[in-house]
């Protein structure tokens, strides 16, 4: 028996990194889980793994940019396993760069796949989340550091959907809904590329983090998801909940 046992979860970008990581966390509690992203190999890994573990999963093709998709998505999740109990909006498109050299394209691309996108995910799930849903928002702890050089597009549509939860939760809570909002740093591909690409500044943040290291996808960070849309949180909505190992300072 799961925690979670009978619920529909809906996680964006669910085939790598902090996405795939919840979809296993919130299946290994007894959820169903659709796994929604753009690329279906991936998508199908993580079903794979899901229901090799002994749970159950469907695979999504959705391009979170497209309205159409994600009006498609959720009615494949209704269709499949009946209503949407959990929505996790995870997917994003990074756009780093300094203001002065990123284009108006680039940014336009940060908020279509971010607070748009979770915009309409919300939306389309409302109905079903009545009486009882939750919703699980990503944001970013970048937005609270000091020497965030190159993040403004990033941080901007992150720090949008940090408002756009508060609003939701406020809203909704009348309608049985919470609503929260997540600030991972997790060991993912993203990660990995970053990592790649600027060591020497990936190694000056790593040293901000007093715990010491870099987040698991599953275990810190999806074992967090599964408390806030379990039970034992029936009580917290509208809050931004830092999971960086103590790096953001939130007041």
């Amino acid at each position: 028996m799961g925690i979670l046992d009978g619920k529909v979860a809906l996680v964006t970008g669910a085939g790598q990194g902090v996405g795939r990581g919840i979809a296993l966390a919130l299946a290994g509690e007894g959820a169903h889980v659709v796994v929604a992203g753009r690329t279906e190999g991936k998508l199908l890994q993580t079903c794979t793994e899901i229901t090799q573990r002994g749970g159950s999963a469907l695979a999504v093709v959705c391009d979170v940019m497209i309205a159409e998709d994600i009006m498609r998505c959720v009615q494949a999740a209704v269709d499949a396993f009946g209503t949407v109990d959990i929505l996790v909006n995870n997917a994003q498109v990074v756009t780093l760069g300094r203001i002065l050299d990123f284009s108006e394209e680039h940014y336009q691309a940060g908020m279509d796949s971010g607070p748009l996108a979770t915009l309409r995910f919300m939306r389309a799930c409302h109905p079903y989340l009545r009486d009882g849903g939750c919703v699980v928002n990503l944001g970013s702890s970048s937005a609270m550091r000091w020497d965030a050089v190159g993040y403004g597009a990033y941080t901007a549509a992150k720090e949008a959907i940090r408002a756009l939860t508060r609003s939701a939760a406020v809203e909704w809570g009348p309608d049985g809904i919470r609503v929260n909002c997540i600030l991972p740093l997790a060991m993912s591909p993203a990660m990995d590329g970053w990592i790649a690409a600027a060591p020497h500044e990936a190694e000056a943040l790593f040293r901000t983090v007093p715990l010491g290291r870099v987040g698991d996808c599953e275990v810190d960070i999806g074992r967090a998801v599964v408390f806030l849309c379990g039970p034992d949180a029936r009580y917290i909505t509208g809050h931004t909940l830092p999971l960086d190992g103590g790096q953001a300072y939130l007041r």
